[in-house]
């Protein structure tokens, strides 16, 4: 199958080129400077940007679309909605038949944060296109590269006494990196999949306060010690982590917002279609950590 992916050189797409590649699948990948490309050999690079539209798709089977513009400071949404937008019309003109979105996990009866609400703006953006549109709704990805991730490992490495907000208490449905890719590949490669919605999660649901210990453990041996109080805005906590991480603000902010809603899989409806042996946290938190190690 002939596939494109935009988002190719981001957390998630840089993972699912090679995997595509050793499918069997031939590859193309839109970016925005083919000189700066430093993935896999055997893919066809295409140069544009999404937020430079117009943009001229070839003639593809079905594309990803692995685009989010978080950490592009407090216009995210509206460069998420643009880029979305122009992913659509391109799609269209190029017939395009199928398209695999990665959103966000979240109840569209809660509150969402902006972070969170922008994911659902695309996703509905994309539900416009002509094509058939399979989305998958993941919350925090484990991996090297992500930075939810990467807020939680610096907190524990760097932490062994923590005042943290409310939002330490809200669960979570991690999921390992390599897990993703092969839910993405799966769908792809499952026809029956196209049009529908699934959510995705890895073996474990946590509190962000059990992630932090657990990482802690594997970090350091020992938990921090964790207080937890009920006056720290998402104001206050993206600033609080901004001074103890290397995190931008411009993506602390949005990330700690979306932090107070719950994000679990209520639907294991994907299992129906695409089998992956899910990963424990610990040894996806091992496997992370190594793979932080070697960079």
């Amino acid at each position: 199958m002939r596939v494109l992916v935009t988002g190719a050189t981001g957390f998630v797409g840089s993972r699912l080129l090679p995997t595509l590649l050793d499918r069997g699948h031939e590859v193309v990948a839109l970016v925005r400077d083919a000189t700066r490309y430093d993935g896999p050999d055997d893919v066809e690079l295409l140069e544009g940007d999404l937020l430079d539209p117009p943009i001229e798709f070839p003639a593809v089977d079905a594309a990803y679309y692995l685009v989010h513009s978080m950490g592009s400071g407090d216009d995210f949404a509206a460069r998420d909605r643009l880029a979305a937008r122009t992913f659509v019309d391109a799609a269209d003109a190029a017939g395009i038949g199928r398209v695999i979105y990665l959103g966000g996990l979240g109840d569209d009866t809660d509150e969402l944060s902006a972070h969170l609400r922008s994911r659902r703006e695309v996703e509905h953006t994309l539900e416009t296109g002509d094509f058939d549109l399979t989305t998958l709704r993941a919350a925090i990805i484990v991996g090297h590269g992500s930075a939810s991730f990467e807020l939680i490992v610096q907190l524990a490495e760097r932490l062994p006494v923590m005042v943290t907000p409310r939002w330490i208490q809200t669960r979570c449905q991690p999921i390992f990196i390599d897990d993703v890719v092969a839910y993405l590949v799966g769908v792809l490669e499952t026809p029956k999949t196209a049009g529908e919605t699934f959510e995705i999660g890895g073996q474990d649901v946590l509190t962000y306060r059990e992630m932090l210990e657990h990482t802690a453990e594997h970090l350091s041996g020992r938990p921090p010690y964790i207080v937890p109080v009920p006056v720290l805005s998402p104001r206050i906590s993206a600033l609080w982590l901004r001074l103890l991480t290397d995190v931008p603000t411009g993506v602390a902010r949005p990330l700690i917002a979306g932090l107070r809603n719950t994000v679990v899989v209520e639907d294991r409806g994907i299992d129906e279609h695409v089998d992956v042996e899910l990963t424990p946290f610990d040894e996806a938190i091992r496997s992370a950590l190594a793979d932080r190690g070697k960079r």
